[in-house]
């Protein structure tokens, strides 16, 4: 962490812009509850107007999920029988939306008012303290002697097509090019040996979990360059997914600070693992090169009519033997499942948890009901679906389980275990990177963001979150 404290912002001792800032971030907090306010207001008055037209706008959305699961998971012509079913349902939720269409689209701009000057003013006030608590501003030294090894075949050719091993070289860093054959922990393992100070992986995230792995064995820096197909790893760590080359700039013109790895039965992971459902699919030999053939292909195999699940057991917070669930997924850090903006991403890397997303998928109904408390965001109150956090987890079951760890296909003996690992890897991203994910700039309508808008409006000093922030990946 860097000595240097940037003087608070009360206008003194020439600060006047970082004055500045903060009277227009508290503006932007007035404002913003001065929109949410209307929105709440104008929200009742349409719900009273016409109360009968919102419940059948929610049964539309039941009946539509319904059947769409239904036609997934069932084989023959006797399916499509229920799809009118689905057709008129549509026909109902875009007649509301029609007579609505006035009021939903003063609803949207409100939203879009609102969501525009909380973000506003939670980010300006909130930024320089966050970046403290994450260890985000301390400076790293340039590589003495970086390397960078390169997954040619990642990502559809990302390599060649940014030259990466040309650009590296200009940075004055070491490529190396993985081969048919070639083991990529060896690969790494002997670059350390040879001195690397700072050891990069230009690849997807199982790839990077590799990598990382020995990194942490001998605690040298790990550099994240998103040359693989989805690069969720490299999202979280706020880089630009679409800027390859830029990601080098972490190797001469970067900061560094550590974030958590996790571990199943000791091998490392860096985004989840999951079991069940996506697990079964992802094991199959079609899946890489026709994913959405393959799943209508096996879904009615998986989650048939009498399917009883896939036979896991752990226990959650309130039970002692949960089974048959049919997802789990296990993630390095929890994710944001909740609300709609920074769904799938995680808000911190650094909480020193693990979190955990179970789901029973009983037949068409419990789906179409859990999608439709999933529109209000009350999905929580769904037996069938349960997210929390915990430091390990452990999963028994009477068969070999199949696992996608990092969107790698694996089988693995029970029981499993996971673990997760604070501050096990040092990580360095460029300069100019955000540095924060999309859930972690996402400023949702919750009672701590809402408490955060008052404090502003109110001209209060800001206190550090990082307690409240490992907090949240527990709820």
């Amino acid at each position: 962490m860097s000595t240097e404290h940037p003087p608070e912002p009360d206008g003194r001792d020439g600060s006047s812009s970082e004055f500045d800032a903060s009277r227009r971030a508290q503006i932007a907090a007035i404002s913003a509850l001065v929109v949410l306010f209307l929105l709440v207001w104008f929200t009742l008055s349409l719900i009273a107007n016409d109360p009968v037209g919102l419940v059948l706008s929610f049964v539309s959305v039941f009946l539509v999920v319904f059947v769409a699961w239904f036609v997934l998971t069932r084989r023959g012509v006797r399916r499509w029988l229920i799809v009118p079913v689905a057709f008129f349902a549509l026909v109902a939720l875009g007649t509301y939306g029609y007579d609505q269409k006035y009021q939903l689209g003063v609803m949207f701009v409100m939203l879009l008012l609102f969501g525009v000057a909380a973000r506003y003013a939670v980010r300006h006030d909130q930024a320089p303290l966050r970046r403290a608590a994450l260890g985000y501003a301390r400076p790293a030294q340039p590589a003495r002697n970086g390397v960078l090894i390169i997954n040619p075949k990642s990502g559809g050719g990302k390599a060649e097509q940014f030259n990466l091993p040309e650009e590296a070289r200009k940075r004055r860093i070491e490529p190396l090019l993985l081969g048919p054959g070639d083991d990529l922990c060896e690969l790494a393992e002997a670059a350390v040996r040879k001195g690397a100070d700072v050891l990069g992986m230009a690849g997807g995230d199982g790839s990077q979990a590799l990598v990382a792995t020995v990194a942490m064995r001998h605690d040298v820096a790990h550099v994240c360059v998103p040359a693989g197909t989805r690069n969720h790893f490299a999202l979280d760590l706020g880089l630009d997914r679409n800027d390859v080359v830029g990601a080098l700039d972490a190797f001469t013109d970067g900061v560094e600070r550590r974030v958590d790895l996790a571990s199943l039965n000791e091998r490392i992971f860096v985004n989840n693992a999951s079991l069940g459902v996506y697990a079964r699919v992802v094991q199959s030999d079609e899946y890489r090169d026709a994913k959405l053939t393959t799943w209508k292909q096996m879904l009615p195999e998986i989650i048939g009519q009498d399917t009883a699940g896939c036979a896991l057991r752990f226990e959650t917070p309130h039970t002692k033997d949960w089974c048959d669930a049919a997802l789990v997924i296990v993630s390095n850090n929890p994710y944001q499942m909740r609300r709609f903006r920074g769904a799938g991403t995680r808000p911190d890397l650094d909480t020193g948890r693990l979190g955990i997303f179970v789901a029973q998928l009983r037949g068409a109904g419990g789906v179409a009901k859990l999608v439709t408390l999933g529109t209000i965001g009350a999905h929580r109150r769904f037996g069938g679906v349960l997210q929390w956090s915990s430091l390990e987890f452990e999963v028994h079951s009477e068969t070999p389980v199949a696992v996608g760890l990092d969107g790698e296909a694996l089988t693995l003996a029970p029981p499993l275990r996971f673990v997760s690992l604070p501050g096990a890897l040092l990580v360095r991203v460029p300069r100019h990177a955000s540095g924060v994910s999309p859930a972690g700039a996402a400023v949702t309508l919750t009672r701590r963001n809402l408490r955060k808008l008052v404090r502003i409006a109110a001209g209060r000093p800001a206190e550090l979150q990082g307690q409240d922030t490992a907090a949240d990946g527990g709820r």
